[in-house]
Formats: C-alpha cells, structure tokens, sequence
C-alpha cells in the first residue's frame, strides 16, 4: 500500500489536462488558420480552380435532310468525307499563334500554308475571302477533300499537330442530276453566326455553334425542316481536362426530307435550253445597234398551270452549290460576286426586273374591258401614233387597220394601246387628275399581282414596280434635289431629261401612260410574276403562290406534311373576258401571229398552245426578250436580257422545253415514251418502311438529234426565219 498522500495526484492530473487542452486548442487554432488560408486568403484562386470542374458538350452534328424532286430524285443530299478541322481557340494560345502548326498542316494536305492559314481567319468588314463567318469557338473546316493517308497522318502525329483534328463527316453534296444544277432555288449552307445564336436561342430552334445553315433558295426557307437536331453528350471534367462522369445525353434527330415539285428531267432542260438560246444569240447581229446580242442573263420559269407549283426554273448565270461546301475559296467567291461575274448568285426569275414589253398587253386588254370598251370592237392598227410632236411607232412601224383587241394581240400592235392609254389618261384628268379617277390600266395592273410578291417559298424576292401616280409622287421626291442639281435647260439628252424631272417629276404625263399600255416606260415587272399572270389566264382567273416546295417528310417516313397551293387573289375580269384573252393568245401561235414561226407543226387540236412575244427597250441597252405562253398544264415564260425580239431569241429554247415534256417532234407526232411530264406530277414518291426514298434512274438530256453539237452552236436554231414585223 502506498504512503503517497491521494491529494498528491491532483497537480499531476491538472498538468495533464492542462497540456491535452493547449494541444486539443492548438489543433483547433490550426485548422482554423488553414481554414482561413484556404476560404479567405486563397479563397479566390481556388473558387476559380472550382470553376475549371465545368461540363463540357461534346456535340454530334445532325445529318441534314435531303431535297428530292417530284420523283424522289436527290437534288441535295449529304456525302461522307473526311474533315480536317482547326480549333481556332487553342492554336491562339500559342506562342505563334497556331502559325507553325498550321505550316505544317499545309505540307500534309498538299496546300499553301498562306490558303490554311487564312480559312481560319475571322470574316469582318475589311477581311477578303476566304475567311471563317460562323464562331470563332468551334472547329473551322480546313479542307473536306482529306485523303485516307493524310487523315491517318494527322491523328498518328498528334503531338504535332494541337488543334487539329481529321474526322469523318456527313456534308452537303449538290449532285446535279441530269446535269440540272438547279443552283439558285436550292441555294447553298454556310455557319450559323453568333448573332444568330443569341437571336435565336429563346425560340424553339435554337442554334448550336456547329450549325449550318441555309442562305438562300429553298436551303434557307426550310432550313428549320430540314436542320434538324445535333446530337449533344454533356461530360463532367476537371481542370485537368480529365472525365468526371456523365451528366446528361440528348440524341440527335436528323433532318426531314423535302420533296419539291421540281421535276430534274425538265430543270435539265430549261438550263441547257435557256444557256443554249443565250449562246445563239450572242452570234447574232443587233441591227439597232450594230452590235453583237449581249445576251448577258435571262431566266426561265416552267410552272403548273392549274397549281402555281414550279417544275423547273433556271437563271443564267448560275454557279456550283458544291463551291459552298466546306468554305468557299477566294477565287470562286470572286467569281460570284465580282461586277464582271453579272452576279451569278442572284435569281433572276423572281430577282431579275425589267420592262415587260408587249407580254404586258393581256393586262393593258383587261384594263381596257375594264374601262368598258369592247373586246371585239375594231380600233384602229396604224403604223405609228401622235402625241404632239412626237411619234410613238409600232414595232417595225407595220400596220393592220382596223382589228379587234384579240387581233392586237396576234399582230402584236403597239398603237392600239398607245391609243386606248392615252384616252384613258384624258378621262382620268390628265396631270390634274380627278378625284374618282379610275387608273384603269394601273389598277388593273396591280390586280394582275404585279408591283407585288408572288409569295413565292423562296428568300429574297422583289416587287417590280408599277409607276402610278402615287409611285412618281414617291420617286420625285425622293431624287428631286439630286435632279435639280444635274439638270440643265438645253443641254445634253440627260441634263434635259433631269431639268424637266426636276419641274414636273411628279406628274404623270400623257407619254408615260402610252408608254406603260405597252408594258414600256418605268414599268418593272420579274419573270415569276408573269408566269402567275398567264398560269391564271389558263386556269380561269386563280392567280397562285407559286411554290417549289411540296411535302416534308420525317426522317423515319411516319409523317408527311403536304404543302398545298394556295392563292392570293383572282384576276379583275369576269370569264368572258379571260375566254377571250386566251382565244387572242391562241392565235399568236396560228398563221400570221408573231410566235407563228416558231410553232410550225405543233398539235393545236391535241395541246392547244397560247402565247405573246414581247420585246422590252431598255435605255442604254439592247432589246430585252421575252415570251410567254401555257397550255393547259404548263406555263413557260422566258427572257433574255439584251437577247432582241421575244420569239426570236427565246422561241426555239421554249419550243424545246415543250417538246421534251410532250414528246413531241417537228411535225407535232407526240411519243409518250419519250415525254418527260405529259401530265403533272400529282403523287409524292414512295417511303420504304425504313423512311428512305428510292431514286428512279434519270439519264443527261439529249437535244434533238437535228441540232449541232452545242459547244459549237448552244443547240438551239438560229434566229434566221420570218419577215420582221413578226419578231415581236
């Protein structure tokens, strides 16, 4: 037993406390220091460490609908190729700013180091092509032509290539069937911009960086439809780039595919057509000017009469949508918009104005039944008439005498119109108009939809323009100061023509109204506005929408949404009066009509033909072409700019679109066997159960066998044939 006192223990005991609390306070002081090291004095850089664990989208861009004709025959689709791609993002981190790797990247895909380094370079106001327009934080296409070994290279070689990545990738392919290119109503894809990203990102469809999207023709108006949905994979990763996990997927779902109601047989042969009569043309000698035909454009516009649906429509020039896929180059870009190019970008069958011409007289005959005279009474076909001193003559000054409003028509006779223009202006007041003045012939004008959109599904369409007294009221006060400034009394032609715009600009004066019964003047009027014009006439009144697009069918074929005809309104005459239009226009193709010449031999009994010849002055050009014609399923109108008279430049071009549908020969003897569209198109093409669509076989067409070899003459008759007075 000890002799330690109990209460010798206790300072032993105390001490021990006492050292285990400075131990238990000083880990306690520690690990509120180092919480305070880490939460307050380095809570910034690591809260900003944190933020490197983000969720990074792994995007799979959707594959894009296919655009089929009326058949199911692809006009665009999508190709497998291999990309190589830039991130433009990383190689500015280098120290070169990505220069030495790109270099090097050249060398492998056997280009310019100059030509890689500036497809990366970001589109603005000052930077030529080729440059990047989409964001500047996705993968910039380099090429999309990489070859097997050069991929292989690229992804072997890693390390010396940062940034670069060679993958294979579903792009657009334009494979123009039959050699119809058909560039200006499919249009063409470029990257979507951010400003498009942030406009469109509280809708729903919102844009991806990867996106492409549609410019113009049918690409652009349903590129909703046929954009579909990328595909996106959300990864969680550190700061070290490293996975963390997944966090959320959402599938892709492809384009939908649309069915338009082109025809590529027919669209084949109005492009070799129109770019055949344009080359015979230009062979030709203007006898105005001297001259050889310019025949710098021209348009041509084959659409369902009783639909508005388009079967074909060309625009020369024209150019390759393939130029667009994966960045287009600096020198095709050149080529498409330089001034010398003519601009082959736009579509001149719904972008392409000027005078009508004598096509414009169905109008001018409506107009005039309007004003209560009478389709068969007799005015008078003199070879010229007078307003003044000044003469206004018929086209090769020919008269006929007295003949009825369907005979003015056939004979093409200007001054049956000056006539009933100008007495319409006197009745209307002249330059004091009164105040129910009716405008007949203007208002009628715009009753017939010109001086408007069609409504036509493709972007970019203009109006024309109709000079009514509001339109020169507008367009004199809008140039007035610049015309004041310019004119000169009794000086030169266009210092005269400003001097007295600048008077009197706004009036409408007795010339202009003669000038426009004719279709001349400031009238302006686009080649889809006709056609609808004469389609009505053939249908009995219904002036359509043309459309090209017909049905959007889901990727996987369950759901088809058709896109029927609709109309904008009626023409302003009753049924006897469009009977009696289109007994006129019938015997434009009938002996001793202006077209006659150029429908030898075809089946009036069997496929009634009708049509006027127009041929439009233009200041300080040569003689615009026009023709329009239909039967009872088609209407075609085409024109040719500086291209001389309507039948003669164009004639033979439409005589062989027509042709080719019917299957006709020279002597009118219809093979149905050899009739590209006898009828139109009324069913869509069959869906397999998988939702693909089955391409028919669809050979080059194959011009008459009696014409020359079109390198050397453009496959179209020359122009050699009737006395002038029939080459309206």
């Amino acid at each position: 037993m000890s002799n330690i006192p109990e209460t010798g223990r206790t300072p032993r005991v105390q001490i021990r406390l006492v050292v285990i609390q400075i131990l238990v306070f000083s880990l306690l002081l520690t690990l509120g220091g180092r919480l305070w090291y880490l939460q307050i004095r380095n809570g910034k850089e690591y809260t900003d460490e944190a933020k490197n664990n983000h969720v990074q989208q792994v995007v799979q861009p959707a594959v894009r609908g296919a655009i089929l004709d009326a058949r199911g025959v692809p006009l665009a689709d999508n190709e497998t190729r291999l990309v190589v791609s830039a991130s433009r993002t990383e190689l500015m981190k280098m120290k070169d700013r990505g220069k030495t790797v790109l270099t090097r990247l050249a060398g492998v895909l056997e280009m310019k180091p100059e030509d890689v380094i500036n497809k990366i370079r970001l589109c603005d106001s000052k930077t030529p092509k080729p440059c990047w327009n989409g964001s500047p934080y996705q993968p910039i296409p380099v090429t999309d032509e990489a070859t097997t070994q050069q991929a292989l290279t690229i992804r072997e070689s890693s390390e010396d290539f940062p940034g670069i990545t060679a993958e294979p990738t579903a792009v657009r392919r334009y494979p123009a069937p039959a050699k119809a290119r058909t560039s200006q109503v499919l249009g063409y894809l470029s990257p979507v911009t951010d400003g498009e990203i942030e406009k469109a990102k509280d809708t729903d469809s919102p844009f991806l960086r990867s996106d492409q999207v549609g410019r113009s023709g049918i690409e652009r108006t349903y590129d909703k439809e046929l954009r579909g949905k990328a595909g996106v994979t959300r990864y969680e990763v550190d700061n070290l780039g490293r996975v963390m996990g997944q966090t959320k997927s959402d599938p892709g779902v492809a384009g939908s595919t649309l069915v338009t109601s082109i025809d590529a047989r027919v669209q084949a042969v109005a492009e070799y057509e129109l770019n055949a009569a344009m080359k015979v043309v230009r062979g030709e000698t203007d006898k105005i000017t001297g001259r050889k035909y310019e025949a710098d454009a021209g348009a041509v516009v084959v659409m369902e009469t009783k639909t508005g649906r388009v079967v074909a429509m060309a625009s020369q020039p024209d150019y390759d949508p393939n130029a667009w896929v994966g960045g287009i180059s600096a020198k095709d870009y050149a080529a498409m918009t330089s001034k010398g190019s003519n601009y082959p970008l736009l579509n001149r069958a719904i972008q392409g104005q000027a005078p009508a011409g004598s096509i414009f007289k169905v109008v001018s005959a409506s107009a005039a039944v309007r004003a209560g005279y009478d389709f068969d009474d007799k005015y008078n076909c003199s070879s010229s008439y007078s307003l003044g001193s000044r003469s206004f003559a018929n086209f090769e000054s020919q008269g006929h005498g007295p003949i009825t409003l369907g005979e003015a028509l056939k004979f093409s006779c200007n001054t049956v119109f000056y006539a009933l223009g100008h007495k319409e202006w006197q009745r209307d007041g002249g330059i004091k108009p009164h105040k129910d003045a009716h405008d007949w012939f203007y208002t009628t004008a715009r009753d017939f939809g010109l001086g408007s959109e069609t409504g036509i599904d493709l972007p970019n369409e203009v109006t024309g323009r109709i000079p009514d007294r509001k339109w020169k009221q507008n367009f004199w006060e809008a140039n007035k100061d610049s015309w004041c400034k310019q004119g000169k009394k009794g000086g030169t032609y266009v210092e005269q023509i400003a001097y007295e715009s600048c008077l009197e600009g706004n009036q409408l004066k007795a010339y202009d109204s003669i000038n426009f019964a004719i279709g001349q003047g400031d009238v302006l009027v686009t080649p889809i506005q006709m056609a609808t014009a004469y389609a009505a006439i053939s249908n009995g009144g219904t002036l359509f929408n043309p459309t090209v697009g017909k049905a959007v069918i889901s990727p996987d074929g369950k759901s088809i949404r058709e896109i029927k005809p609709t109309a904008h309104g009626r023409l302003p005459v009753g049924a006897q009066t469009i009977s009696d239009l289109d007994k006129g226009l019938r015997s434009v193709v009938e002996p001793g009509g202006t077209a006659a010449w150029r429908f030898g031999g075809w089946p009036q009994d069997k496929i009634p033909m009708r049509a006027k010849t127009g041929t439009a002055q233009v200041y300080g050009k040569q003689t615009t072409s026009w023709l329009a014609t239909y039967t009872d399923d088609f209407t075609i109108v085409m024109t040719i700019s500086q291209g001389g008279t309507g039948s003669g430049a164009s004639g033979p071009a439409v005589r062989n679109i027509y042709d080719a549908l019917y299957g006709l020969d020279d002597s009118g003897a219809q093979d149905l066997k050899r009739a590209l569209l006898p009828k139109p198109q009324t069913t869509l093409p069959k869906v397999n159960a998988d939702g693909t669509i089955d391409a028919p076989e669809i050979k080059p067409y194959d011009p008459k066998s009696q014409l020359v070899d079109p390198a050397e003459n453009g496959g179209a008759a020359p122009l050699a044939g009737p006395p002038p007075h029939l080459r309206d």
